[in-house]
């Protein structure tokens, strides 16, 4: 079964604020088996928010409309729901005589706006809030002549996620068929989206049982995948085998085949270092010492990194690194000669068992036709040898930067491996 989350809300549609409920309500959804197809944020408009839950009724088995349930003129939620749906709305009693006792507790005047939260669809079920005064409204209707589950809750996250598991959950499950979701996430380095696709694509095609879909990130992507079936270990199994296959066309790009975010690229280097009871330092230039900000950002990670050094002006690459003044005079800083430099440098100036080098030009000004914006040189070292790459990243000063910290780190974990 597809599901819908629709949150309403103007302040959503600003850039001030932002839905965090349809990412709790997916996941507890995706834990029964149900797929969110659509997610929808609506202003608070009656006539959009009527075509919104018209279209989501057309379109999905489920529909879960949070917001608009409180007591003011823009909370228009329940009289949308009954329009869409050309039921009637009706004052319940009891409701209202609740709504009447929460308001002699808190020792107020109840305003005359307080009892529209008294209003219930035609059919609907009142969900009870125990942590605000607008309840939810649960109803097993049709539409165009199929079975629709549509339940509204209150926007606030400190009432919809207890109404949700108290009240939306457990008919949920009663009324969904059981279906178990297996997910499974592949992340590999360096690799553009389109150069993954094109690799990946003629083999998860075939399993049209899998849900596949690959995210880029700078630097990066992460290839979800998605079965749900009755069974828990038959999606798993599908899961895992169209992953193995995968990871066997990813070969070295693929660096994290576990989960979702419990790996990072920076953790797998760690891993590496542990392995082999090895140290890392580092000579940063253009990246300013974000390299050792995401290794030391990992717990434990002071067990292999030993530590760096920002080597901007070219006079901290020969203080702290040991680069000759004379090679930077040959070569310029920005080169493959003064990477290796600075990371047999660090190496031997730390004591470590590895040394990063990183030198480039992230802009936006100081490029040149030999040495344009974006060229960025990377080295590693060890007791036997030093190698480095050159790449030309694209992008603004932010975005060379972070790609510079990917490629040094995916460098490292290739050496490693």
């Amino acid at each position: 079964m597809k599901a819908e989350i629709i949150a309403v809300g103007s302040e959503m549609l600003t850039p001030f604020r932002q839905d965090t409920n349809s990412l709790y309500l997916t996941e507890k959804l995706n834990g029964i088996g149900v797929a969110v197809a659509f997610k929808t944020i609506v202003g608070d408009r009656r006539k959009d928010l009527v075509d919104a839950i018209r279209f989501a009724l057309g379109r999905t088995d489920i529909v879960a409309i949070m917001g608009g349930l409180g007591p003011t003129e823009d909370d228009m939620t329940r009289e949308a729901v009954a329009e869409a749906l050309s039921l009637t709305l009706s004052r319940d009693a009891d409701l209202l005589a609740t709504l009447k006792a929460r308001a002699v507790a808190w020792h107020r005047a109840m305003p005359s706006n307080f009892v529209k939260q008294a209003d219930v669809i035609e059919s609907a079920t009142i969900l009870p809030n125990l942590n605000g005064s607008a309840p939810g409204q649960w109803l097993d209707t049709t539409f165009a002549d199929h079975r629709k589950l549509v339940f509204l809750v209150p926007g606030p996250p400190s009432e919809c996620r207890p109404l949700f598991d108290a009240e939306c959950l457990p008919r949920l499950r009663a009324a969904v068929p059981v279906r178990h979701i297996a997910k499974r996430t592949l992340h590999a380095a360096m690799i553009l989206e389109a150069e993954a696709d094109s690799l990946l694509a003629p083999t998860y095609t075939t399993y049209t049982d899998v849900e596949t879909t690959i995210l880029a990130k700078p630097g990066e992507i992460q290839l979800t995948l998605l079965c749900a079936k009755p069974n828990l270990e038959a999606a798993q199994q599908r899961v895992d085998e169209l992953a193995g296959r995968l990871e066997e066309i990813l070969e070295d790009w693929l660096y994290s085949s576990g989960g979702e975010s419990s790996e990072s690229l920076e953790q797998i280097v760690l891993y590496y270092l542990g392995l082999r009871g090895a140290t890392l330092a580092v000579a940063e230039s253009c990246t300013g010492g974000m390299i050792a900000q995401r290794i030391t950002q990992v717990p434990g990670s002071s067990r292999s990194f030993l530590g760096g050094a920002v080597v901007y002006s070219n006079e901290m690459k020969t203080t702290l690194a040991g680069v000759p003044p004379e090679l930077i005079a040959r070569h310029g800083a920005v080169s493959r000669e003064v990477a290796e430099a600075l990371a047999a440098g660090i190496r031997r100036r730390a004591g470590a068992t590895f040394g990063l080098g990183v030198t480039g030009i992230a802009g936006p000004a100081g490029g040149s036709e030999a040495k344009p914006i974006g060229l960025v040189h990377i080295a590693i070292s060890d007791a036997q040898k030093t190698e480095s790459i050159e790449r030309v990243f694209p992008g603004d000063r932010d975005r060379i930067r972070l790609l510079a910290t990917q490629q040094a780190l995916d460098l490292i974990r290739r050496r490693l491996r």
